[in-house]
């Protein structure tokens, strides 16, 4: 198969729950024996580079602002399709997936599969007209795409009350990874098991405020560790590192990779998850997938994740979470039992082979189904859901 990927910012991964997903599924696609093309942003991935780990990578320029570069980059997309034999099209997101329909449109035939990774509008980062596109994107997604993946039971659930559809639940996914000794860190004043870990974008529904304001009020040694950056949030950004102001055990790293990404996963104490809304967190299992005890806050999404393997505290809540923080911080028995049990989890439920084998056999019966129909059917039934979409 000829399979394109649109939506995502580019590949290799830097940061982006979404990024890490495609680079994961596209690279294990290929080993798979298919061909796959990811379109990539200059402003994420280097123009020049044009292959990854098998994955064709197409880079296509964009409007680089906040509301103008996923679907400025997504339109182009769209058509740059137009001169590609594809089998295949494969969205990721709410917000470039607004565009399903012209891609209907340009390649007649050529079936479409969108992943609902989150309820981007949920955000706070996006203001009132984002939010209301947002919304739009989704339902024009979950209306035309010929086949809707979900990553969480609670999104599944969504999509099956709201738009009365059946998605094939199919969640993100980790690699088992190898657990590394404390090195390129120790130049931060970290070592095994002296520090709290939260690893996420700097955007303020992540919630990272209210871990900062419950650390300070706790009585301990270990350090706070927030591993990320800012996307378009720079007032968010200024205001958590003014929390943190006067307290040289909060550590902002930026955005890590790599051998200090798998080093900072491989030592921490805990690992925090405090976000106010989410899709299926891959930090979390990634987190999870390193042993780690984890303590997130109690949204539908990282309960789900968790399971019985980690402690939740009340969304929003300093206090529930300085409390929770705190038991953990006199509890290290249990916590290094919690986090084996995490560890078994993720490779019971969360595993790539079985992820990418689910995926290929969407893959196959929708190109099935897609076969059987003669190529003008396409254009009429997107008028027919184009129509149906805005009336209901």
């Amino acid at each position: 198969m000829k399979i394109y990927f649109i939506g995502q910012k580019g590949l290799p991964a830097i940061y982006g729950g979404v990024e890490k997903h495609v680079e994961e599924l596209s690279t294990r696609l290929v080993k798979a024996g298919h061909e796959v093309f990811v379109y990539t942003r200059p402003n994420y991935t280097a123009k020049n580079l044009t292959k990854y780990q098998g994955v064709n990578l197409i880079s296509l320029s964009a409007i680089a602002t906040k509301h103008l570069d996923a679907i400025s980059h997504t339109f182009r997309a769209c058509l740059d399709l137009r001169k590609r034999q594809v089998d295949l099209i494969h969205f990721h997101s709410i917000g470039p997936s607004s565009l399903i329909w012209l891609v209907k449109l340009l390649k007649p035939g050529v079936p479409v599969v969108f992943t609902f990774h989150t309820k981007c509008y949920e955000h706070k980062k996006w203001g009132r007209l984002a939010r209301l596109a947002l919304k739009i994107g989704e339902r024009i997604a979950c209306r035309l795409a010929d086949k809707v993946i979900v990553i969480s039971p609670s999104l599944y659930e969504y999509v099956l009350v709201k738009y009365k559809i059946g998605a094939a639940y199919i969640p993100n996914g980790v690699s088992r990874p190898k657990i590394v000794k404390a090195d390129k860190i120790k130049k931060l004043g970290l070592k095994k098991d002296n520090y709290i870990l939260a690893v996420s974008r700097l955007v303020g529904h992540k919630g990272l405020q209210y871990l900062i304001a419950a650390y300070k009020n706790l009585r301990t040694n270990k350090k706070l560790v927030i591993v990320g950056g800012g996307a378009y949030t720079d007032n968010y950004v200024k205001e958590l590192t003014a929390a943190a102001q006067g307290n040289k055990n909060i550590i902002f790293t930026g955005n890590q990779t790599g051998a200090e990404l798998a080093e900072l996963f491989s030592n921490a104490y805990v690992f925090v998850q405090p976000s106010e809304s989410e899709g299926l967190s891959i930090s979390l299992l990634e987190a999870m997938s390193y042993k780690n005890c984890v303590l997130v806050s109690d949204i539908r999404e990282n309960i789900d994740a968790a399971g019985n393997c980690g402690f939740s505290f009340k969304n929003k809540n300093v206090k529930s979470l300085q409390m929770k923080l705190s038991y953990l911080l006199k509890h290290s028995v249990l916590v290094k039992k919690q986090g084996r049990l995490a560890g078994l989890r993720v490779g019971q439920n969360y595993n790539w082979p079985g992820l990418i084998s689910a995926t290929i056999k969407i893959y196959q019966q929708t190109l099935t189904d897609a076969s059987q129909r003669p190529h003008h059917f396409f254009r009429l039934k997107l008028l027919r859901r184009i129509v149906a979409m805005f009336m209901l």
